[in-house]
């Protein structure tokens, strides 16, 4: 049995995850595109040790954050997983979209081309709409200079067949806007008060050229502050707004790609989400 957990940042996917995997005695998957890296634990709200309840977690902490790793080096990793451990039951959790599409369904990647293009005088928009030119349904946040650069300079994803290859369900968590919001903005203070700033500092001053790091919500916004260049409190103002976009983002994504089953969450008594979703599951 493959189960996904997704949903927006901020809903609790990783708790629920660690109960449905004691549940059904399943191991956990990384589904988040920045949790793969080793030591960006703060800004990726990456799950504890002391919080994994011994369950065995995969692909989590696998590359140093100098060290490139793509879509394409997801699908490959998760489907070597899902095959190794076809006889367990598999629970994907995360909120990285694009990661759970390719390693479920028929997504075939081409080897990159070697174009040596250069775009700096190209504006975020014009790169944009070059990336609609190469594929309409492209779904790179305009802002996103780094992936919009990425997607014009590579073949990446070739979709032979839209369909899936294994069998799985889907389970969103996902609340109220105003919920949502605010959760995000309470768990960036959280965050702060745990030493964000210091976990910042750290990559800031021995990895700064990292791309992983120049995509990383929570990461490129407070290098500006060591730049300098804004204040703390800007900074800080420009995670939590980035943070509600990526959530809206995600929400795009999951509405138009999966056939996704949402619960809304109980904040207040979490174990009655816990009991609706096993009640789904158990029905499937």
């Amino acid at each position: 049995m493959i189960i996904v957990i997704t949903g927006p940042t901020g809903v609790g996917k990783t708790k629920m995850s660690i109960e449905l995997a004691k549940k059904y005695n399943a191991i956990i998957v990384n589904a988040d595109a920045m949790q793969v890296y080793k030591g960006l634990n703060i800004g990726t709200a990456k799950i504890k040790e002391e919080e994994k309840e011994n369950i065995e977690h995969l692909l989590f902490d696998i590359r140093e954050v100098n060290e490139e790793y793509t879509v394409y080096d997801y699908q490959r990793d998760v489907r070597h997983i899902l095959e190794e451990h076809k006889d367990r039951n598999i629970i994907l959790v995360g909120g990285t979209g694009l990661y759970i599409k390719a390693s479920l369904y028929d997504y075939r990647f081409k080897e990159e081309s070697n174009k040596d293009i250069d775009y700096s005088n190209y504006t975020n928009q014009q790169l944009y709409e070059l990336c609609l030119q190469k594929d309409k349904n492209c779904n790179i946040h305009p802002n996103n200079r780094i992936r919009l650069e990425r997607f014009l300079t590579k073949e990446d994803i070739s979709i032979i067949e839209p369909k899936p290859l294994y069998n799985f369900t889907i389970i969103g968590l996902t609340t109220d806007r105003d919920t949502l919001y605010n959760r995000i903005n309470n768990r960036v203070d959280i965050m702060l008060e745990e030493g964000l700033l210091e976990e910042v500092k750290y990559y800031y001053d021995n990895y700064r050229d990292a791309k992983s790091l120049k995509r990383g919500i929570g990461y490129k916004e407070l290098f500006n502050y060591f730049d300098k260049t804004s204040s703390l409190e800007e900074c800080i103002n420009k995670i939590k707004q980035n943070s509600r976009h990526y959530a809206k983002r995600q929400y795009t994504f999951f509405n138009n790609q999966f056939n996704i089953k949402w619960f809304n969450v109980d904040f207040n008594n979490f174990n009655n989400t816990i009991k609706e979703v096993e009640e789904y599951i158990e029905k499937q």
